[in-house]
């Protein structure tokens, strides 16, 4: 690794470590930034999205972002003092059958409400898109 990735690295953990919270918001809307704009990419748009760019990046810093730094607080709670694969896996489990499809389904109402700016039916949503897309996240290939 070049020594500039290295520091910049090093100094990650440092926040990382000081400002848990504010690196991983900060962390997960850029990386949601950067999902969407290779999402974008991939699918051929012929001018990129800005609004939709920063609206999804909006998400993962207000929302995915903290979301998932209490959900793993919580879940050390819960595994406390255990360690090893097995209580990964159990972690692994818990976090798919419970907060997986929550976030899914958040996701998809917060882009129809927000991002396009329709009206999408909660059950429509729920039914149809969210357990779709938990059911497909459960299978093993």
């Amino acid at each position: 690794m070049s020594d500039i990735a290295q520091e910049a690295w090093r100094k990650y953990l440092i926040q990382l470590q000081a400002h848990p919270l504010r690196t991983k918001a900060i962390t997960a809307g850029c990386l949601a930034g950067c999902s969407d704009l290779i999402a974008q990419k991939i699918s051929g748009v012929e001018r990129l999205q800005l609004r939709r760019l920063l609206l999804i990046m909006l998400y993962g810093f207000a929302y995915s972002g903290p979301f998932g730094h209490f959900l793993h607080k919580v879940m050390d709670i819960i595994f406390r003092g255990k360690k090893g694969s097995k209580t990964v896996a159990k972690k692994v489990v818990l976090e798919q059958l419970t907060s997986s499809p929550w976030n899914n389904f958040f996701f998809m109402m917060y882009y129809g409400l927000v991002v396009e700016g329709a009206y999408v039916s909660l059950l429509e949503v729920l039914v149809f898109d969210a357990y779709t897309t938990s059911i497909t996240g459960f299978e093993v290939t």
